[in-house]
């Protein structure tokens, strides 16, 4: 499909450039790129024989090289951005597009395991690594399943056959002005596309699933919906969901020591954050919630401060660090500390710590957990570096 293409991909080790690199190099293109730092998404593209440069300034390609730019470096390298470029893999294949506020990387996870399960032969580009996938993208020969980011409107210029649209929600507050405005382009674009599935709609799937939490089973409603348009018989696609164990840093599991158990996530946004915590509180049984969240964005640390306040509520015990920037400036007098303080007079009397960095945090739950309690990392940044942290800690 790309034979005869050279790609360069600038901020290559991302979750959503890695696999547009993987799947391209699959499809016949050559393939190279650069990225700041090691991730463990770089584990892949090597396999796939990918050749990376890590340097701490963004390098463009050779000459004659198409440069494909992530959203964190846009602007510091000439090139297209990675709407763009998805818009063009998308267009190779029939696609299911998964989009929506909250749950697309887990929906879209489904999608392809079922597929990849029962046989289809399934394209995937997801946002996180599926363990029983192998990774987070592949190039096979049947339909193409994408999560589609509106971050940064990317999904917005994606062709697709069947969309799936989770939920819809303001969580990205330096590129929409209003929930309206988000809800007006998810309608636009959804007039575009032949058949739509509408996750608000649905109801929660009741069958046996291997993760926990009401909103996966709001996941599974939506994946399952799109797996019938694709032609998937409900019953084969219930039978094979029922053994999806996650996507990685969704309630991940993530080990015990001395008692304590530890889970990892990536939620950022309160709705999130409070799905998830309640799923740990049942996991926890008779045990206490522990959580320590880093929050993502200046952007939405500043208009959400409450919200995620609230949301950190559930736990028994928070610590908060200072705010991951990703490709955000700080914006003055925004930092953890807004969330802190508003976390404290959501629910006096709760212990709650102002941990700046992570290590800190991790230190000081360390300190206050005790046998039968479960840890929560929460954040869509760094904040599962706790997690090695944690464990030495509590040994």
């Amino acid at each position: 499909m790309l034979e005869g293409r050279r790609f360069w991909f600038v901020g290559i080790g991302g979750a959503g450039l890695s696999g547009y690199a993987i799947v391209a190099k699959a499809w016949g293109a050559e393939v190279a790129g650069w990225d700041r730092y090691e991730t463990p998404y770089l584990e892949n593209v090597r396999a796939a024989g990918i050749p990376v440069s890590i340097s701490p300034d963004p390098e463009g390609g050779p000459d004659g090289w198409e440069a494909v730019v992530s959203t964190a470096f846009a602007g510091q390298v000439e090139g297209r951005s990675r709407a763009d470029f998805l818009a063009e893999l998308v267009s190779q294949a029939r696609a299911i597009v998964v989009s929506g506020a909250h749950g697309k990387t887990t929906t879209a996870a489904m999608i392809a395991f079922v597929l990849d399960r029962l046989g289809l032969d399934p394209s995937f580009l997801i946002g996180a690594d599926v363990p029983q996938l192998g990774g987070n993208a592949r190039a096979g020969s049947g339909w193409l399943v994408v999560e589609g980011d509106e971050s940064d409107r990317t999904v917005f210029g994606l062709p697709a056959e069947i969309a799936i649209i989770t939920n819809v929600d303001l969580d990205h507050h330096a590129t929409f002005g209003s929930l309206a405005e988000v809800e007006q382009e998810f309608e636009r674009w959804a007039g575009g596309i032949p058949n739509v599935v509408w996750g608000g709609e649905l109801a929660p799937a009741e069958l046996e699933l291997g993760v926990v939490g009401d909103h996966n089973r709001l996941n599974a409603a939506s994946a399952l919906a799109a797996l019938e348009l694709a032609g998937v018989p409900r019953e084969q696609a219930e039978a094979a969901l029922s053994s999806f164990s996650g996507a990685g840093r969704r309630l991940e599991p993530r080990g015990e020591a001395a008692g304590v158990r530890l889970v990892d996530d990536y939620g950022h946004h309160p709705a999130e954050i409070e799905a998830s915590l309640r799923a740990v509180r049942d996991l926890a049984g008779d045990g206490r919630v522990l959580v320590l969240f880093q929050p993502h964005l200046y952007s939405r640390t500043l208009h959400l401060a409450a919200e995620l306040a609230r949301a950190l509520a559930v736990a028994d015990l928070a610590c908060v660090t200072d705010v991951y920037p990703a490709r955000e400036q700080p914006i003055a007098g925004v930092s953890g500390k807004l969330v802190v303080d508003r976390l404290t007079e959501a629910r006096p009397g709760m212990w709650v710590g102002w941990t700046p960095g992570v290590e800190q945090g991790a230190a000081v739950l360390a300190e206050r957990a005790r046998p039968g309690d479960l840890i929560a990392t929460i954040g869509a940044g760094d904040v599962d570096r706790a997690v090695p942290l944690l464990l030495e800690r509590l040994a």
